[in-house]
């Protein structure tokens, strides 16, 4: 079978019915960013509340997963291909009843879709990340050994000082804490490559996400927290990554790969 090019979309989109609300809307940017698969982190929904929106794209299946708790996190997955299984929870010990995690299988790999746990002012939820962090890692890896893995979302760090507009006065704060930074090397040693960074290696001011205080994202002062991962064996299969900065909606912005599968 003839490998075929697959364009992916990931966004965290801060609330969906916000942006469904905006101009242009989500179901706007849905349609004109026309993805093969198209990722969802803090969708803020449970199941009553979606059913309510009359979400209904043509040509998709829909695959989501709620927080317990309402108003908060969430992730979904709107594929043209139907999943063969979806996997929501990773078996971790904390977080893992926060809707954080859509796993689907694909003939031909593994499309994994999280929004990872903040580590929250003063850090005062870094264990929980980091517990979360480690038991991540071991779900990619073990799906790994079936087929290869593509994984995408806001992974909440900066990785590298090129990464974040200020990483000085933010050293050790959420989000690029010496802590965070070295467990997500972790999960590329653990055989995974940050596509964006790979083929734009020294590319600066390349971000995707800003704050909504002292006009961050006018000065183009942010963070590079949303990320495309994939398997070490498919790496060379990537034909693009990029930051779609210019779509608004959310304080991030969209990401997308395309890859030969």
């Amino acid at each position: 079978m003839p490998n075929q090019e697959l364009r992916l979309v990931s966004w965290n989109v801060n609330g969906l019915r916000a942006v469904l609300k905006k101009d242009p809307g989500f179901e706007e940017i849905f349609s004109t960013l026309n993805a093969d698969v198209f990722a969802l982190q803090e969708t803020k929904l449970q199941d009553d509340q979606r059913a309510k929106l009359g979400l209904d794209f043509a040509g998709y299946h829909q695959t989501w997963n709620y927080a317990d708790r309402k108003g908060y996190s969430g992730t979904a997955v709107f594929s043209r291909e139907e999943p063969l299984q979806v996997i929501r929870h990773i078996g971790c010990d904390v977080a893992d009843d926060e809707g954080r995690v859509c796993a689907l299988e694909f003939d031909r790999y593994w499309f994994v879709n999280v929004y990872t746990p903040n580590a929250q002012n003063e850090l005062k939820r870094i264990d929980t990340r980091l517990a979360w962090d480690d038991r991540y890692r071991e779900f990619l890896r073990e799906l790994d050994e079936q087929k290869p893995v593509i994984t995408c979302g806001d992974f909440n760090v900066a990785h590298e000082e090129i990464d974040l507009k200020n990483p000085g006065p933010n050293r050790g704060n959420a989000g690029f804490s010496d802590e965070e930074r070295e467990s997500f090397g972790k999960l590329l040693d653990a055989g995974f490559v940050d596509t964006f960074r790979a083929r734009h290696p020294n590319v600066t001011g390349a971000y995707s996400w800003w704050s909504y205080r002292f006009r961050a994202r006018q000065n183009n002062a942010g963070w590079r927290i949303d990320y495309f991962l994939v398997s070490d064996r498919v790496a060379d299969q990537v034909t693009s990554a990029a930051i779609l900065n210019e779509v608004y909606g959310s304080d991030h912005c969209p990401v997308e790969l395309t890859i030969e599968l």
